[in-house]
């Protein structure tokens, strides 16, 4: 009734007055949704959103097998014609068209996860803003990146030496990639804890005893040795613990002032996570298998861990990274994301740590890749001294060498 009488009165004052919402003439509509995939040590899965507005978003989804047939074959004619500026309902729509097929977790999410950041990407290139503009704006002007080091010696050096995988697994080799990636500006590092001593042992179990539980103390009693108070060291242990295993491990490394243990447990159990978080003094973090902050409730009203850690490319995107954020800052947990991705991945991840205020640090997966930074239309490092400065430039921020793209196409 109000607006009725407010719409009357401007008529009789302005009689041109339209009251009639302005909308725009020229519609930007998707045209076409491809991927490509990088043979880095994963297989980056680069999306592609192109559009009738001259722009092309650029995304990237978790390495995962059928991912390319899910986005292409599917979500294609799904999003065709559609506006690409409507990121969330977009979300949603490819949410509902695979529904019953996965679309809550897994492969679906992942596709749509992929999806998603390109969406965001050509938002900001057609709005000409930076995503965290788009999503309300940044917190900070530069992002951390912690370097996970691996086991001590490259995964792909390791892969490549089969019969001297052993080898790599020793205090004084940890403690010489605690010293590389400290020296390369990195304040948080991180070491897989998860890997062979020399002993044959039952690892299907979960099961680890005394010796094998030492030889994990004087991996990480090497690096803290090494690297003092320069940096944070953290430990990831890939769900490859029992309950029971891995409260004695995270009682023999109490001393040793861990930033955080990851992923002690599998990661279907959240009350088990929540018995452990409540037995142990270190800080404990998951979530790189959670899809969405539906599954991520139960471990953040449960308090069961301290951080927690979504994958962007897989579980959900950039906007749903966020809403998990925000969910866990009513809890005052900490936003520390897994990343395992090319330059794509990690700039949707820059743009979510800009924007929250809860984050801490995102992952860093690919110091073995010397070519990592070449994929980036640049020429200077996207990471300086441990740190991303958050682009002022549109969408992401970065555009790719298509060249560099053909030459490590997988």
């Amino acid at each position: 009734m109000y607006t009725d009488f407010a719409a009357r009165l401007a008529t009789s004052i302005w009689p041109d007055f339209d009251q009639t919402p302005a909308r725009s003439t020229e519609t930007p509509a998707i045209t076409d949704v491809e991927t490509v995939v990088i043979d880095g040590n994963f297989p980056w899965t680069i999306v592609t959103v192109e559009t009738d507005a001259g722009v092309t978003g650029i995304g990237e989804a978790y390495p995962s097998p059928g991912v390319h047939e899910v986005i292409t074959d599917f979500f294609g004619p799904v999003l065709e014609g559609e506006n690409p500026l409507d990121v969330e309902r977009l979300y949603h729509l490819m949410r509902e068209a695979l529904s019953g097929r996965g679309s809550q977790d897994g492969i679906g999410t992942i596709a749509i996860s992929g999806v998603e950041l390109a969406l965001w990407d050509a938002a900001g290139k057609i709005l000409d803003q930076p995503v965290y503009q788009l999503l309300g704006g940044k917190m900070r002007e530069e992002v951390r990146m912690y370097a996970d080091c691996h086991a001590g010696e490259g995964m792909v050096e390791s892969a490549l030496n089969e019969g001297e995988a052993h080898g790599v697994y020793k205090p004084e080799a940890y403690a010489r990639a605690a010293r590389a990636a400290v020296d390369d500006g990195f304040e948080s590092i991180k070491f897989d804890l998860d890997v062979p001593s020399g002993r044959e042992i039952d690892t299907i179990s979960r099961h680890f005893d005394s010796p094998e539980i030492e030889h994990k103390r004087r991996l990480v009693e090497a690096v803290t040795d090494e690297v003092g108070a320069e940096a944070e060291v953290a430990v990831d242990l890939h769900w490859n613990f029992s309950s029971d295993a891995a409260r004695k491990l995270c009682h023999a490394l109490e001393s040793y002032d861990l930033a955080w243990v990851e992923d002690p447990l599998p990661p279907e159990n959240g009350d088990a996570m929540a018995t452990l978080n409540r037995s142990v003094e270190q800080p404990l973090l998951t979530g790189e298998n959670r899809y969405g902050r539906h599954g991520f409730r139960d471990l953040v009203e449960q308090e069961a861990v301290s951080f927690v850690a979504p994958d962007i490319p897989k579980t959900g995107g950039i906007a749903e990274t966020k809403k998990i954020a925000e969910l866990a800052d009513t809890y005052y947990m900490t936003l520390a994301p897994h990343n395992i991705g090319s330059p794509v991945a990690t700039m949707a991840g820059v743009h979510v740590g800009a924007t929250v205020p809860n984050f801490l640090a995102l992952e860093f997966h690919a110091r073995d890749v010397p070519w990592w930074d070449d994929l980036v239309a640049r020429e200077e490092p996207l990471i300086q001294d441990g740190y991303i400065e958050v682009p002022d430039t549109p969408g992401l921020g970065i555009e790719l060498d298509w060249d560099v793209v053909e030459e490590h196409r997988a």
